[in-house]
């Protein structure tokens, strides 16, 4: 009887550090470079500022003045993006009072407000900013030089 406790109490001793080694993921592709390059934390993350772009309290009824301020509005997230401080810029499709999001590579909420603040649209009123600190994927660092490489028209 004692042999076989003994046995049973090594098996389940070798279950347990056979699934403790699993349990320590080893991956192989991994590349500190990279990850020191795009300031990945050890789970291939980093904190950026997520902004949601809202209606303003401001409506431009004129349709030439809507088209300027929306061109000006286009060329500052160009001027953003290629200055390396704006990752992802887009519209939601649902005409909700949420217009879109940016994504910034800056530190703090304070900078990503200094830098939205020089959009037009939001200087004139036509959209408001509402600022958070986000967790996401490290990898959203290549988003704008793969874009680059797919995007046939400009706007």
């Amino acid at each position: 009887m004692f042999r076989i406790i003994l046995i049973l109490i090594i098996f389940i001793s070798m279950i347990k550090q056979g699934n403790s080694q699993s349990s320590q993921i080893n991956n192989q592709t991994y590349d500190s470079l990279l990850a020191k390059k795009y300031g990945a934390d050890d789970y291939g993350m980093k904190k950026y500022i997520m902004a949601f772009l809202k209606s303003g309290k401001t409506e431009l009824s004129d349709k030439a003045e809507q088209d300027r301020l929306q061109g000006e509005h286009m060329k500052n997230i160009i001027r953003m993006a290629e200055d390396g401080k704006l990752l992802i810029a887009g519209p939601f499709m649902d005409n909700q009072s949420i217009r879109g999001i940016y994504i910034f590579d800056v530190s703090t909420v304070e900078e990503a407000r200094e830098l939205t603040s020089t959009d037009p649209a939001i200087k004139a009123g036509v959209l408001e900013m509402e600022l958070h600190p986000w967790y996401g994927s490290a990898a959203l660092m290549e988003v704008n030089d793969i874009h680059k490489k797919i995007q046939k028209k400009s706007f």
